[in-house]
């Protein structure tokens, strides 16, 4: 088992935050994100290795530092290509199992990898597959054998990728984690996670870039433990 984790340039994370955060803010958020899911894929004891996709050198330089190995991308990037290029090359090492992360769900633990191949059991072709809070993207993928299925991500890809999986007939399961539901990709997402962090809604007067700050000191005390 192997996981597959593209990841855009940090100075370029989170740009649909960029009216209510700055650049400092979402590259900091995207680098603790990163730091997180890599040290949770680490110590995950199902996980033979991560295999991370990005053109930013600072992050794969990360990455080696956790002991992941890692493909440079040029050009236009794209992700569903990018991500079957890691697979054909996971492939030729003999990996018999990927799971796909995004690099924004700070909330992943090692229970969740678990849980994930737990519900994949014995089957030789199956698919397992982690939505978001709207049901609408794919935040977490396992495909078995990789290559089973093609890689569709964007809007509604969880519908898609659910879709291709059945007309193959083979297993499929869905997870339902709350720590993958919630990924940052809009200004309302910051509203949900301080619900689910703090048990209530942003206090009035409270701005969202003052109510994420607090998110992300909250979120680096939790990865210090």
């Amino acid at each position: 088992m192997w996981v597959v984790l593209p990841v855009k340039p940090l100075n370029r994370a989170k740009s649909r935050l960029a009216g209510v955060l700055s650049a400092d803010q979402r590259q900091r958020f995207a680098e603790m994100t990163l730091r997180h899911i890599l040290e949770t894929t680490r110590s995950a004891r199902s996980i033979t290795g991560t295999l991370v996709i990005s053109r930013d050198n600072k992050v794969l330089s990360i990455a080696r530092d956790f002991g992941a190995r890692t493909v440079q991308e040029s050009g236009q990037p794209a992700l569903n290509p990018a991500l079957m290029r890691a697979t054909q090359m996971l492939a030729s090492w003999n990996a018999g199992s990927i799971l796909v992360l995004p690099a924004d769900v700070p909330l992943i633990t090692a229970n969740d990898i678990t849980d994930m191949i737990r519900l994949a059991g014995t089957h030789e072709q199956c698919v397992v597959i982690a939505t978001d809070r709207s049901h609408d993207g794919t935040n977490a993928l396992l495909v078995r054998p990789p290559g089973l299925i093609e890689y569709d991500y964007g809007p509604q890809s969880y519908q898609r990728h659910l879709a291709q999986a059945r007309a193959l007939g083979v297993h499929v399961a869905e997870y339902d984690s709350l720590n993958l539901q919630y990924d940052l990709d809009v200004p309302e997402d910051i509203n949900a996670f301080y619900q689910v962090v703090f048990g209530h809604a942003v206090p009035d007067g409270v701005t969202l870039a003052e109510a994420f700050d607090q998110l992300q000191f909250a979120f680096e005390r939790r990865m210090m433990g």
